[in-house]
């Protein structure tokens, strides 16, 4: 009887074991579960809308550009990996590769050579 007590025991540690181990999350599942953080953008000549502005985002959180353009461009985020997203004229929605490192990302259209907006990644 104590032979059985103690292998339903160890089967029982194993698999709490091994539930923790498999259990977590990482900070790309939680993310998932935020809402999708959207920022408009309209360019029109030489201005662009918003310009330079501080934005918040949480680690692993979906963003999407809504970007009203009068002409075609391509916008450059300097996340890690770095991503162009070209974008047509009218409107158009871009989505963003989630950040998963915390610190400050630069959002930028090089044809105009300005700064966006910076996302605060948290």
């Amino acid at each position: 009887m104590r032979r059985l007590i103690a292998a339903v025991a160890v089967a029982l540690l194993t698999t709490l074991t091994l539930t923790a181990c498999g259990g977590s999350s990482s900070s790309g599942d939680a993310g998932s579960t935020l809402p999708v953080k959207k920022i408009a953008i309209t360019f029109n000549g030489d201005d662009v809308t918003p310009n330079g502005s501080d934005i918040d985002v949480k680690v692993g959180q979906r963003l999407e550009f809504d970007v009203t353009a009068d002409k075609p461009g391509e916008i450059h985020v300097h996340s890690t990996p770095e991503q162009e997203l070209p974008y047509k004229a009218g409107k158009s929605t871009l989505t963003i590769t989630t950040l998963d490192q915390p610190g400050t990302v630069d959002v930028e259209v090089h044809d105009l050579d300005k700064v966006i907006v910076q996302l605060e990644v948290h």
